[in-house]
């Protein structure tokens, strides 16, 4: 098969791929400032092309419409910048489950929860706002609240498999309570609300957590 030596090949390289990265990153920090201040709604794509300082059509290129922007937002932060690797294979996640202690494993947690919700706290309730008015905000927020669950379940089922969840409460409800207690409707309540430290936040969770999951110590 003869090949022709005068075609274009895609360019690509190591600098290009940086520069890509950073200017995507910039973006999304612009992205994340104006839906904190402005809103949903109120944020448009002109909008944050202007405040990153880049042309509109690159801001469209790199993620085609808004809820596809405000989508790749929250699993940039939700993810702490490692956009590519799901929360089951974040090394914190991991971390989490192979702690053998019952109530370390609960504690440490809370300990990354309270990190994460530092990242995402303002921009979860510009998504449940949103999700009312836009069909693919809508989607993204049904996804993030089964995600959430689901991550949930695995540590609670983590936690039954020590035989440690108090007596009678079996996996479901078990999921049901550390999903409540570390939603992040509960930071928005405590820390945005109510001005507790995150410090506080976390000391308050875990140990709820740990009173109403775990046997109690010495039965």
């Amino acid at each position: 098969m003869s090949r022709d030596v005068n075609a274009k090949r895609p360019y690509d390289s190591p600098r290009r791929r940086a520069q890509a990265a950073a200017t995507r990153r910039d973006i999304l920090e612009a992205a994340r400032r104006l839906f904190a201040e402005r809103g949903y709604a109120a944020t448009t794509m002109e909008a944050v092309a202007a405040e990153a300082g880049v042309a509109l059509k690159t801001v469209y290129v790199a993620f085609e419409t808004k809820s596809g922007l405000l989508r790749a937002l929250w699993n940039h932060l939700l993810r702490g910048g490692r956009d590519e690797v799901p929360i089951a294979q974040q090394e914190w996640y991991r971390d989490v489950l192979g702690e053998p202690d019952p109530e370390r494993q609960v504690r440490r947690a809370f300990a990354h929860a309270r990190q994460v919700k530092v990242r995402i706290g303002p921009l979860f309730e510009v998504i449940r706002g949103a999700a009312a008015i836009d069909p693919d905000i809508g989607a993204l927020w049904r996804r993030i609240q089964d995600e959430f669950h689901a991550n949930q379940r695995v540590i609670v089922e983590s936690l039954d498999a020590k035989h440690a969840l108090r007596a009678g409460l079996g996996v479901g409800r078990a999921t049901d309570v550390m999903w409540t207690i570390n939603h992040p409707s509960v930071w928005q309540l405590l820390v945005d609300e109510r001005g507790w430290t995150p410090d506080a936040y976390e000391r308050w969770c875990a140990d709820l957590a740990c009173s109403q999951l775990l046997e109690p110590p010495g039965r």
